[in-house]
């Protein structure tokens, strides 16, 4: 795809996050778009929140790593997308939707917290547990600019991984002490329990996810940075969210973190 095609669908998607609203998929209109294609539309869309917004970089993200949210979603592989500043809210947060988010739907995540750099290809497990300073509850709250959630693996890619906001629980723990895999959390919504999920649900375990992600973007020259949150995709199905919705999840041994949609 040409450079300037690629500039002007970036600024579509950018302007559709700005204005809250949503736009046809990309696939529909670009037959031949490829998931490189849709990664430099990312970096497009990406680069007008840095330079026009004043966001900054402070981690990654991989979704569409579960079969319940692939199958929702309707799209078979991960996607990958950055994370910015302005997207974290604090464990417990008021989140408003209006005028902030488009089409909103919870995930039940683990996210990580690095101390080292980790630079793909090659990196393994082990490579992504030992440069772990911690690990934390994660609610991430995806939204597509994408109208009604139509999408193929080109579509979210594009549109950043369909980051919306992230909230990360208190509780930080060293992941050496931890079974990942078998790690249990429970999603509640408006205090009733709405879906339950192992560790082992996102690629069989959330550091094959972290280390398919660090070798994916380091093919792009994209590093790991130390410091960097890493949120390694959804033990749970998506969980759409409306105002006046409550969500909180606990994970067994590692605590939890909950927050309020407005």
């Amino acid at each position: 795809m040409h450079k300037d095609r690629i500039n002007q669908l970036g600024d579509e998607l950018y302007q559709a996050l700005r204005a809250q609203s949503t736009i046809e998929p990309l696939t529909a209109r670009e037959g031949d778009i490829t998931i490189e294609d849709a990664y430099h539309i990312s970096l497009r869309m990406v680069d007008q929140r840095l330079n026009l917004d004043g966001e900054r970089i402070v981690g990654k993200k991989i979704g569409v790593t579960s079969k319940p949210v692939q199958d929702m979603l309707n799209v078979f592989q991960p996607d990958f997308g950055f994370l910015t500043d302005k997207m974290e809210y604090a464990d417990g947060a008021n989140i408003p939707i209006a005028g902030n988010m488009i089409q909103p739907r919870a995930e039940g995540e683990i996210a990580f917290r690095l101390k080292q750099d980790l630079v793909g290809p090659g990196v393994t497990e082990r490579d992504v547990l030992d440069a772990t300073q911690s690990i934390m509850p994660c609610f991430e709250i995806v939204d597509s600019r994408i109208h009604n959630w139509n999408i193929k693996i080109q579509d979210t890619v594009a549109d950043n991984a369909s980051c919306g906001v992230y909230v990360l629980g208190k509780n930080e723990v060293d992941p050496h002490d931890f079974d990942l895999p078998n790690l249990k959390m429970t999603v509640l919504k408006n205090s009733e329990v709405i879906a339950q999920g192992l560790g082992s649900a996102v690629q069989g375990n959330p550091l094959t996810a972290v280390a398919w992600l660090a070798n994916t973007l380091g093919e792009f020259g994209i590093p790991f940075k130390a410091s960097e949150i890493i949120l390694s995709g959804s033990l749970v199905p998506l969980i759409p969210v409306v105002a006046g919705d409550e969500m909180s999840l606990v994970i067994d041994g590692l605590g939890g973190c909950s927050c309020k949609f407005i």
